[in-house]
């Protein structure tokens, strides 16, 4: 992408109240350390930097730009993992893969809003006699992108 173009433009629709049945599918991880759910911020740029400049030295990058997820997961109050989806086994990097169905959800507000959405998410998923195991959030923008297109999208994962 050229320096003009960040964050590509988000489609709600293809993604909000849609269920995902992933099988293997592939990223490569990092992680970083966070003080009670909130992540050291210079830190995030960074890491992405790295996971997607590996992913393009590796040719392992999504195709189609917009189909890329960036997935932020907490597993504890202090530990943030992040998630880069690829297309193949990427060198120097911690590759991974996950299994299930994923129930998402796209919310539009501030970065801090997610337990919210996640109280919404298990109203929704109360509504299809489902209940999530656990929970992944993709930010679709940027702080810069999220003030250029006027809205801040998210979608929140639910493993059920």
């Amino acid at each position: 992408m050229n320096k003009d173009e960040c964050c590509p433009e988000f489609d709600p629709e293809k993604w909000d109240k849609k269920t995902f049945d992933w099988r293997d599918k592939k990223f490569i991880k990092e992680t970083i350390p966070t003080f009670f759910h909130f992540p050291f911020t210079p830190m995030i740029g960074k890491k992405i930097t790295k996971m997607w400049n590996l992913a393009q030295e590796s040719d392992a990058t999504l195709p189609n730009i917009d189909e890329a997820l960036v997935l932020f997961r907490d597993p504890s109050a202090f530990k943030s993992e992040i998630y880069c989806t690829v297309t193949k086994e990427v060198e120097g990097a911690n590759n991974c893969t996950m299994t299930g169905t994923f129930v998402a959800m796209v919310f539009d507000g501030p970065y801090n809003g997610v337990p919210k959405y996640i109280k919404k998410m298990k109203e929704y998923l109360k509504e299809l006699n489902r209940e999530a195991k656990d929970y992944m959030v993709h930010y679709a923008y940027c702080p810069k992108c999220a003030k250029k297109y006027g809205h801040n999208y998210s979608i929140l994962f639910a493993k059920v």
